[in-house]
């Protein structure tokens, strides 16, 4: 790499460094032409005990302790997304779109961390009065959450050795700077080289790092990609702003599952759990045309969703497919199956699938329920009331049994339905109160979901 200040190119996407200019990154394969940026000068001081040397090699068999060693929190639901709690010398990244309440959470997690340990508060984009209006807001008092307010984080270090937190907070990471490199707070050079820095304290002083990032306009994380390379999790937090709902989902996890979601609500007092995420998700559906129910298997656990579908003639253009919280291409699969397998007329219209209340809908189950609500919207007529539908389609039209069938089933009796449209399985005990209807294709599906005009 070229020294003494001279220039190198870096991608805006990855972060791919090359001392050539070129019209696209030939690390990432973005077209987007690679920026000129300046080289750091000189190398920072390393610190004395965690860089000068380096620790002497270890066998694997010889590690002492535990493997994992966890800081659970007071969330049973974020625990869940963490698998478990925050594990010692992990640094995770907490993304999401402004007002989703990534400050609120982690304020409360500050707080519920502040009885276990000291904990250091990094805000680089507030000040301490209005940290404090939040707080109070909150109903938190404060106590052993330690606010530092000077972004540039070469005078951290100074502050977190006098503290010795168990939890570092950084709010956020497009804001803070190190004088080691040239650029501006939120360059490329800066977010690599303080996420670096950081990655590099909480490993050697075992405590844990929470970066908040910021998302683009398309809902990405913000910053170079190798941000979310070097990082142990990278967590989202999704809603609708006219809504409280909430999801925490992981995008990354090293330490746990990466398809686990948290659902929570915002209230007056902050980001509170939902403890019983169907009911919640269904509360106020009413049967209509174009929605069905499904029990779908979020992470390890089922969960019933509503999965709605709206169908118009799609007139002297193609036929748009558009989907939130589903897979487009599953979309135009199912909808090619129906058309071609089942004969059922909806080549030449407009469909768009969504499914409600923020759940992505990536349990191949969900496809009979998106091809029954495209057909119910077609027909405009409803499926009978309490019942729910869940299966894989294939593209010969044939329904293929998923897994955990009779957790979903459970599940669904749980919550008062009455009626199950499946692929056939093998046998399986029924709960009490539900009324199992077994199908092999799609025809045969919409056959019996749909007999009024069938």
């Amino acid at each position: 790499m070229p020294k003494g200040g001279r220039k190198v190119f870096l991608c805006t996407a990855c972060g791919w460094e090359s001392p050539q200019w070129f019209g696209f990154c030939r690390s990432c394969g973005s077209q987007t032409p690679l920026v000129e940026a300046p080289v750091p000068t000189s190398t920072p001081t390393p610190r004395q005990g965690w860089v000068s040397g380096g620790p002497a090699p270890v066998e694997l068999a010889q590690v002492q302790g535990d493997a994992s060693p966890r800081l659970p929190l007071p969330f049973p639901e974020v625990n869940r997304v963490l698998g478990g709690g925050l594990v010692l010398g992990s640094i995770l990244l907490v993304a999401g779109e402004p007002g989703m309440g990534k400050s609120t959470l982690l304020l409360q997690v500050a707080h519920a961390m502040a009885g276990q340990g000291k904990v250091a508060y990094l805000s680089g984009e507030e000040s301490p009065e209005q940290v404090l209006l939040r707080a109070r807001r909150l109903g938190i008092r404060g106590e052993g959450i330690f606010l530092l307010t000077d972004p540039c984080i070469d005078s951290l270090w100074q502050h977190l050795d006098a503290l010795t937190p168990s939890l570092l907070i950084v709010d956020s990471i497009q804001t803070v700077y190190t004088e080691g490199v040239e650029g501006t707070p939120g360059s490329i050079l800066q977010v690599r080289e303080c996420a670096r820095l950081l990655l590099q304290w909480g490993k050697a002083h075992r405590t844990p790092v929470v970066l908040v990032g910021h998302v683009t306009k398309e809902g990405e994380v913000a910053g170079p990609q190798v941000l979310q390379h070097m990082v142990d999790a990278v967590l989202l937090l999704e809603g609708e702003r006219n809504t409280p709902l909430r999801i925490l989902r992981a995008v990354k996890n090293r330490f746990g599952p990466t398809d686990e979601v948290a659902v929570l609500e915002m209230g007056p007092q902050g980001l509170r759990e939902v403890p019983d995420p169907s009911r919640y998700l269904l509360s106020g559906r009413a049967p209509a045309p174009g929605s069905v129910v499904a029990p779908l298997l979020v992470g390890d656990r089922p969960l019933l969703v509503e999965v709605q579908a709206l169908t118009g003639p799609a007139g002297n253009f193609a036929p748009r497919r558009d989907a939130v919280g589903y897979d487009e291409r599953r979309l135009r699969s199912v909808a090619a199956a129906l058309a071609q397998r089942a004969r059922f007329p909806v080549g030449d219209k407009d469909i768009a699938v969504k499914v409600v209340g923020g759940i992505r809908a990536d349990d191949p189950a969900a496809d009979l329920a998106v091809a029954l609500a495209i057909a119910s919207s077609v027909r405009d007529v409803p499926l009978e009331p309490g019942a729910v539908a869940f299966g894989e389609v294939g593209l010969t039209g044939e329904l293929r049994p998923v897994p955990h069938t009779r957790r979903r089933l459970q599940e669904t009796a749980r919550l008062g339905f009455t009626a199950v449209i499946l692929p056939l399985r093998e046998e399986e005990p029924i709960p009490p109160g539900l009324t199992v209807y077994p199908v092999g294709t799609l025809r045969q599906a919409l056959e019996k979901a749909l007999p009024q005009r069938g």
